[in-house]
């Protein structure tokens, strides 16, 4: 049974949600202030939010009449054979944003790994179901260094109200109330960071940390200690990364929101199989 869950939870939901993603990540990476993309690069209508960033764009009206050799097809820079090429070019199926792979492996193996820590316990299921969201959230925050508010503040009430509903199956492995302090408390503390340094914590951040709180303090105190330990464990190791890159990797600022949530879902893990 518990081998059928988790490749429920890699395959039929990890793997699938995974495939979606790369058109709602490339949709959301804009800078703040900016409307949400609507093209490819192209400058293709994007159809919907979710799917395979794959663009399919229509045949602009009706095909070119049969090219000649003469001399004003020549002149003219979009006539003639290159001119043809161009236009089937812009006419051809294409691919943009980010790899399509790469979001099916990672929302898989992360999904299969939270379902094989948690068990059967019902918190697997609220754990499992956010993951993706995560990884939408890291790649929307490496593109731009953003964390949209349409996610962040979603994420963290569904997380809640999951964890909320989770509390009352018999199994449950965790506190509801142990939740809601542990997202209090990692909201405030990044919110005390971000009124100290704010050109070094973004502000979606804190949002996120309300979200990454809570899954952190259903597990309790020791828990969340080590995954918000995690979190800025693994950013500080980046930042180390790029100072010795080469100068200036110091002054290199970069997206903190994959590392915040890398160290939640560590702690998780950790926790789900000591559980």
């Amino acid at each position: 049974m518990g081998l059928v869950v988790i490749i429920v939870a890699a395959v039929a939901y990890g793997a699938a949600a995974g495939l979606l993603l790369p058109r709602a990540a490339y949709r959301l990476s804009v800078e703040p202030g900016a409307g949400w993309r609507d093209r490819c690069p192209e400058g293709h209508p994007v159809p919907g939010w979710l799917g395979p960033p794959r663009c399919r764009p229509a045949p602009a009206g009706p095909p070119p009449r049969p090219y000649r050799a003469d001399a004003s097809a020549q002149r003219d820079p979009r006539g003639g054979a290159a001119g043809r090429r161009e236009r089937d070019a812009a006419a051809a199926p294409h691919g943009y944003g980010v790899s399509v792979v790469g979001t099916v492996l990672g929302s898989g193996v992360v999904c299969g790994a939270l379902a094989a820590a948690c068990g059967g316990r019902p918190e697997g299921v609220v754990f499992v179901g956010v993951a993706p969201v995560l990884l939408l959230l890291g790649l929307v925050d490496l593109a731009v260094q953003r964390l949209p508010d349409v996610l962040t503040l979603p994420l963290a009430a569904a997380t809640a109200l999951g964890l909320g509903a989770a509390a009352l199956v018999p199994g449950a492995g965790g506190s509801w109330r142990g939740a809601l302090l542990g997202g209090a408390a990692l909201g405030a503390a990044y919110l005390g960071l971000f009124l100290i340094n704010p050109a070094g914590m973004g502000f979606g951040d804190v949002k996120l940390a309300l979200a990454l709180g809570v899954i952190l303090g259903w597990y309790g105190w020791g828990v969340w200690a080590a995954g918000a330990f995690l979190g800025f464990l693994y950013g500080a190791l980046y930042g180390l990364g790029l100072v010795l890159k080469g100068p200036g990797g110091g002054q290199t600022a970069f997206a903190f929101g994959p590392f915040m949530a890398a160290g939640a879902l560590t702690g998780v893990l950790l926790a789900g199989f000591g559980a």
